[in-house]
């Protein structure tokens, strides 16, 4: 019994081919990789195809179609501002998240020294910079940022070590006992955004929030949402009701895409708009 080789099927699946890699097997040797080149010209030509129209027609990969998506949506449809802050944080900004030591997130960090890290995610930025705009401005605040996150995940098909967030949250802007309700209908509006029709909202336990409400896209979570007052708002000097919600930008674009392998839709200098540069 002849079947493809490893590094033939890795070949394939490096092209995006990989519903169409034949299971049957094969008479010989000759045959095997016969089919095979045959199969990897044909993907080769697609992904030269795919690259040509990126270049010539659509100018922006889909990670980059679906940044700019969201943020069009927040900024000109919900009335959100856009916030940039550090990449750097301090580990005490980390405790403060209930991210101690000991935690299984700690060990996923990537440690600058004793007490400076990249950020993992971008809520304790996001908590400083709302708190402040609310004392300054004495009025409901509603803000996103969209940037790098970095943790020494497990390589996998769908993590990576750096990828992109977008945060959104809205301060003393949702009438208390609502905000559920509110952090539903802002999840459903992104996916309808995106074109993304099949999800489901689930509650989920969280070593961070104690429960969070996530977007689930074929078993994968694509966003999770949070809302307070909670136990951990009196650590940054926040005390009104909020909402929030983080979406993972490369799953979505995955998502939007059909890839299967999240390295495709992430910021690389081996892929480009989910194709190969080796062909």
């Amino acid at each position: 019994m002849i079947e493809f080789t490893t590094t033939q099927r890795e070949r394939l699946a490096e092209l995006g081919a990989d519903e169409s890699i034949p299971t049957d097997t094969f008479s010989s040797e000759s045959e095997r990789n016969r089919v095979f080149q045959e199969k990897e010209n044909e993907w080769v030509r697609i992904n030269r195809d795919r690259i040509d129209t990126l270049l010539n027609e659509r100018r922006e990969p889909i990670l980059l179609s679906t940044i700019r998506l969201m943020e069009d949506w927040l900024k000109q449809e919900e009335g959100y501002t856009q916030v940039a802050t550090p990449s750097i944080i301090t580990g005490d900004m980390l405790s403060r998240m209930n991210i101690g030591e000991d935690s299984d997130l700690s060990q996923q960090v990537f440690w600058l020294g004793r007490n400076k890290c990249l950020r993992p995610m971008l809520a304790p930025n996001l908590y400083i910079m709302m708190r402040e705009l609310k004392r300054i401005s004495g009025q409901p605040v509603k803000i996103f940022e969209c940037g790098s996150c970095f943790r020494k995940e497990s390589q996998g098909s769908q993590h990576l070590n750096e990828f992109t967030m977008l945060n959104m949250v809205e301060l003393a802007a949702t009438e208390d006992g609502r905000q559920a309700e509110v952090l539903e209908a802002y999840a459903r509006s992104a996916m309808k955004i995106l074109g993304i029709e099949k999800y489901e909202l689930v509650r989920e336990e969280s070593v961070v929030y104690k429960e969070t409400i996530d977007v689930i896209v074929d078993g994968l979570e694509v966003a999770s949402g949070a809302y307070g007052p909670m136990y951990l708002d009196g650590r940054w000097g926040v005390f009104d009701v909020w909402v929030g919600i983080g979406f993972g930008l490369e799953r979505l674009a995955a998502v939007r895409s059909g890839f299967k392998n999240i390295r495709r839709a992430g910021k690389s200098i081996t892929y480009i708009d989910g194709s190969p540069l080796n062909i």
